[in-house]
């Protein structure tokens, strides 16, 4: 065996900081958790595809039915007027994107939405807020939202931007599942696209939302210009999370005019594949979410993500403001494929 796959076979071992990671508990409680190094993680990105699919399937059946896919559908409760210059979101306010600021949604809305969104088959109902951070008088508007969809029967997650301690119990009161707050891209390539939140901003809000007992949904963007190693880099840093996220959102960038990285070049389908394959290995337990940008695959690529570890999806005509396949297109694939909703 060589050194590089050495470095594939066998993550490097970091020091347990929090808690164990799910795998690394089971195996050997006490001892030190499973790390994935960046190395280890790029020489997966190395390996030929065939290869690296098959390591991620078989991963994929040692934890999961192949053939089962979890549907999410994500509602914008305030659309627009964000303070933070993220250069592919359409919702800032420092571009010029035609995305026009608005309310929060009333309660009555988001449980008309919910009530929709079970009736096609989600399990899970996503609630996103363009904020930076909200304030306490948001928050308690959110609860109600919460319970609105809770009280439908569906599984509640919301995105709202950077959370404080007291804001993740009262969201965790309210009946909360999960929250999202992705890294986005690796450390190094982060300055590029953001500089109004730090990458300790988002890890600080991670923890507290961990810390109040909320699960958590946390990925990236790739194709923002970012290199291999920096894709290795963002998913090592969201595997190396302890424990890792129980769903990891991998979303391809949505290019949209008006905003810095509207000319971005566009990245390989296959090299999205194998993001999907290595998130599958380096988090086996996790819901490897196919999220933004599926309205620009074709099904032949979406079939290889749904073979590389797949198992969630966001379905419903757009997400917060972009595009997405509509529910009849999804309906058509996913039983073409023969893969049955959970």
């Amino acid at each position: 065996m060589n050194e590089s796959q050495q470095s594939i076979e066998q993550p490097v071992q970091w020091p347990t900081t929090r808690r164990a990671a799910p795998e690394a508990a089971a195996q050997a409680q006490g001892s030190a958790v499973a790390r994935w190094s960046v190395d280890s993680v790029e020489a997966l990105f190395a390996l030929p595809f065939a290869d690296l699919i098959h390591r991620a399937q078989q991963v994929h059946r040692e934890h999961f039915d192949a053939n089962e896919v979890q549907l999410s559908t994500l509602l914008s409760i305030k659309t627009g007027g964000c303070p933070e210059d993220c250069g592919y979101c359409p919702q800032s306010v420092h571009f010029d994107t035609g995305v026009a600021a608005g309310k929060l949604l009333d309660v009555g809305e988001v449980a008309a939405a919910a009530r929709a969104a079970r009736a096609q088959g989600a399990s899970r109902f996503c609630m996103g807020a363009a904020w930076r951070e909200p304030k306490d008088r948001d928050i308690e508007k959110v609860a109600e939202l919460v319970r609105a969809v809770k009280a439908e029967g569906l599984e509640a997650c919301c995105t709202l931007g950077m959370l404080s301690d007291g804001q993740a119990h009262a969201l965790k009161d309210a009946g909360l599942d999960y929250y999202n707050h992705n890294l986005d891209t690796a450390p190094e390539a982060y300055g590029r696209i953001i500089s109004t939140r730090t990458y300790n901003d988002r890890l600080r809000t991670l923890e507290r939302v961990r810390d109040a007992g909320i699960g958590v949904c946390c990925g990236g963007i790739v194709g923002m210009g970012e290199s291999r190693r920096e894709r290795a880099g963002l998913v090592a840093q969201v595997a190396n999370l302890d424990p890792y996220p129980e769903s990891v959102p991998i979303n391809q960038l949505v290019r949209v005019q008006g905003t810095p990285l509207a000319d971005a070049e566009a990245l390989d389908p296959l090299e999205f594949v194998r993001t999907i394959a290595v998130a599958r290995i380096t988090m086996p337990r996790a819901r490897v979410r196919l999220s933004a940008g599926r309205r620009g695959m074709s099904d032949a690529v979406q079939a290889l993500c749904f073979l590389a570890g797949a198992n969630s999806i966001f379905y419903g005509d757009k997400l917060l403001t972009t595009g997405n396949p509509d529910w009849e297109a999804d309906q058509r694939l996913l039983g073409t494929l023969g893969l049955r909703t959970c």
